[in-house]
């Protein structure tokens, strides 16, 4: 009887530790780089955008986090009609989303490049684990850039990039 009992037990306890309730216990770790694809020309100027990214971050049960997220727009193209586009932000916080996804909150510097920078812009990003084909982000800018091209939630206060799959690399969540 008593060897049910702690099997039982023991059952109940990889159980927990399985479910979202659990989950929501522990500290989870969101890692990986790469490129992405939005899939579309968002400036109408026949190239089809992306980005290159990285993030490292650690996020703790109380919703506190640490760690860093980077996403460059740049290279022969332009982009959104800029040589330029560098989003690199410190992580202070984040949520898990119900959907298995992690959105991570901090403050950025923001690069366009001819000397136009700008400091303490808070973001936002939303990773779905996954590689080419399957991982994505989505990039919010909160209270700046609102409804310039590739905004896709206009007169918000925001800039609002749509999500972008991954082409190369990868997205990792896990405990």
């Amino acid at each position: 009887m008593r060897s049910y009992l702690a099997m039982g037990l023991a059952l109940a306890f990889v159980f927990l530790a399985m479910s979202p309730l659990g989950a929501a216990n522990r500290t989870m770790i969101v890692r990986g780089g790469g490129a992405g694809t939005f899939g579309a020309d968002l400036d109408g100027d026949g190239d089809v955008d992306g980005s290159r990214f990285g993030v490292g971050a650690v996020l703790l049960a109380d919703g506190t986090a640490r760690g860093h997220f980077e996403c460059l727009m740049a290279g022969a193209s332009d982009f959104l009609g800029l040589r330029l586009m560098a989003v690199e932000g410190t992580v202070h916080e984040g949520s898990r989303n119900a959907d298995g996804s992690v959105t991570l909150r901090g403050v950025a510097s923001v690069n366009l490049a001819g000397g136009v920078l700008f400091r303490g812009v808070p973001f936002e990003v939303t990773l779905w684990a996954g590689g080419p084909g399957s991982g994505r982000l989505a990039l919010t800018v909160l209270g700046a850039f609102d409804g310039v091209p590739g905004d896709t939630v206009a007169d918000n206060g925001n800039y609002d990039l749509p999500s972008e799959t991954v082409t190369s690399g990868q997205i990792v969540i896990g405990a």
